[in-house]
């Protein structure tokens, strides 16, 4: 188990510092919804418009290289949106099989048509395979925007059914980091000290890799 870095939350800050400042509980409710307004609607209420552009490229070679995934590779994205990140995987490795597990059924409704009939709707802790019949599951900023008891199980799964597996949980050092990341987050349920996320590993025989995404490396502080 190894904190990984894919280079992601290195890319460009944007306008986040101004968004948290102005969001409330209007916004996370509306967020919620898990619909048209927190993908594509106003960037006040989520993503502002989540649309394809090719991103993972830049990012995916190091990914890759690290789980040394090839043609004969299966790899399922846990928590996949509208599938950008398989669509590029794809791309990149001809043949690889990938595969996508979402609970938002909008997000499913607008994938990209390249991915969309290999995305499917599941709870993250009730996976649709055998055990150890997935070779990575890379749940990116999913999992932890439910409640504890969904993490953990999630988690398990995720052991049970990964050969290798990659989480990215949100996370802080200090109140002044947790608050930071409180403030502009609008689905993060369960954000935890970096401390207590290594304990949580520890007693659920979690073995994969993971990246603690704060306030530092969104660049709110």
């Amino acid at each position: 188990m190894k904190h990984f870095d894919t280079g992601y939350f290195k890319k460009k800050i944007t306008k986040r510092k101004i968004i948290s400042k102005k969001r409330d509980i209007t916004n996370r409710i509306i967020a919620w919804g898990l619909d048209k307004e927190y993908y594509d609607g106003k960037r006040i209420n989520g993503y502002g418009g989540y649309n394809y552009d090719a991103r993972w490229r830049k990012f995916l070679p190091k990914i890759i290289k690290r789980y040394k995934l090839t043609k004969h590779s299966k790899v399922l994205d846990l928590g996949c949106k509208k599938g950008f990140f398989m669509k590029d995987l794809q791309d990149l490795v001809p043949g690889i099989k990938v595969y996508g597990i979402e609970d938002h059924e909008y997000a499913i409704k607008k994938a990209h048509p390249d991915v969309k009939k290999k995305i499917k709707f599941s709870e993250y802790y009730k996976l649709p395979f055998k055990k150890k019949e997935i070779d990575l599951i890379f749940a990116f900023n999913s999992v932890y925007t439910h409640n504890l008891r969904y993490v953990v199980n999630s988690l398990k799964e995720m052991q049970r059914v990964g050969k290798k597996n990659y989480v990215v949980v949100a996370s802080y050092e200090n109140e002044k980091e947790k608050n930071a990341f409180l403030n502009w987050t609008v689905i993060g349920t369960t954000i935890l000290s970096k401390k207590d996320w290594m304990k949580l590993f520890k007693f659920i025989g979690y073995k994969g890799d993971y990246y603690f995404s704060t306030a530092k490396t969104l660049g709110l502080i």
